[in-house]
């Protein structure tokens, strides 16, 4: 059999592991169902961040930062607000020194495996979160959802696909990311200094000093431009450069996504998400901790409290029963 699928102790953390052809994967589904290391093994590449010194604890406290966390209601809200068609919640502040609320709490919390499988072609598990009365986010949020991922790891690479659900009958609030962090080097032995990032950006979306959209949209500058040629080095401070996605091109043909070339090893990570990804936000941390976020998103920064049109913000809603769904997909290969 060419695919394997089986419990696998991380650290000191039960996780799942896959197997199929050159890529490993070891997903937590205590830690929000985050995977903790995507791993091509035949030409050495770890695409997310992993550093084998790293303890269970560190990946514990900071879940945005290791892996692939998935985040429900991603990045800032301003002064805690999440206004929707029906209601206005105001959530706790965890970004003080903005006063702004951030990323949600379904990263924070353990999923249920809802099944594992492996053939001969692939892997595939199912994880789940139910927000409900149970929760202590409940006080502040109080709209039950259920949010699930499926992860398929095939020759395609590894695949998550997303659903959420309304189990309420309130309206559900739409806007999801993944804190995608890229492992920087990519390569074993590979340096930062060697790796371009390629984004497919619109317009940028001017955010002011609260890293809030001012709600306008701006031509791009010759910085913004280095995403689009695969100018931009990563091995700078990049800072929360949030812009509409477009199309990229990858061996001359349409690619809906974003991709990473480490340009003296000759190696490529693409990112290809769903079309419902309507924008990306980059960020790294300084440029010094050896990883950098290129973040799809499905609405912009604060988009239940903007005044823009939903189809400019990307903001959407559901009614009970309704499901909202989107995927991504990783993958490595020579340039």
């Amino acid at each position: 059999m060419n695919s394997i699928i089986s419990d696998y102790d991380f650290k000191g953390i039960r996780c799942v592991k896959m197997q199929h052809g050159k890529y490993s994967c070891v997903v937590a589904p205590s830690l929000g169902a985050s995977v903790l290391r995507l791993r091509d093994e035949e030409n050495k590449i770890d695409v997310f961040r992993y550093d084998e010194n790293a303890s269970a604890q560190q990946l514990e406290t900071e879940r945005e930062i290791w892996g692939l966390p998935t985040l429900y209601l991603p990045n800032r809200f301003e002064d805690g607000k999440i206004k929707t068609s029906d209601g206005l919640y105001k959530m706790p502040i965890n970004v003080p020194d903005q006063h702004n609320y951030m990323h949600g709490w379904v990263h924070r919390r353990p999923h249920v495996i809802e099944s594992t499988s492996d053939t001969d072609d692939k892997c595939v598990l199912v994880t789940s979160f139910t927000h409900d009365s149970s929760d202590e986010m409940y006080t502040f949020f109080p709209v039950d959802f259920r949010i699930s991922y499926t992860f398929t790891l095939s020759d395609e690479g590894l695949k998550q696909e997303i659903n959420l659900i309304n189990l309420s009958e309130k309206a559900l609030p739409v806007t999801l990311c993944t804190h995608t962090t890229i492992n920087a080097p990519m390569v074993d032995g590979g340096e930062e200094k060697d790796l371009r990032l390629f984004v497919p950006i619109g317009k940028r979306c001017e955010l002011n000093e609260r890293c809030l959209p001012t709600e306008k949209l701006l031509e791009l500058n010759d910085w913004d431009k280095e995403y689009l040629t695969g100018k931009m080095p990563t091995l700078q401070v990049i800072d929360n450069d949030m812009y509409t996605a477009g199309t990229n091109k990858l061996d001359d043909e349409d690619f809906y996504g974003a991709y990473v070339k480490d340009t003296a090893k000759g190696t490529l990570v693409l990112n290809e998400v769903s079309r419902e990804f309507r924008f990306w936000n980059m960020w790294n941390h300084n440029g010094v901790n050896h990883y950098f976020c290129p973040e799809p998103m499905t609405a912009m920064i604060n988009c239940t409290n903007l005044s823009l049109p939903h189809e400019v913000s990307g903001y959407c809603e559901l009614s009970k029963g309704q499901v909202y769904t989107c995927w991504q997909r990783f993958a490595t290969r020579k340039a």
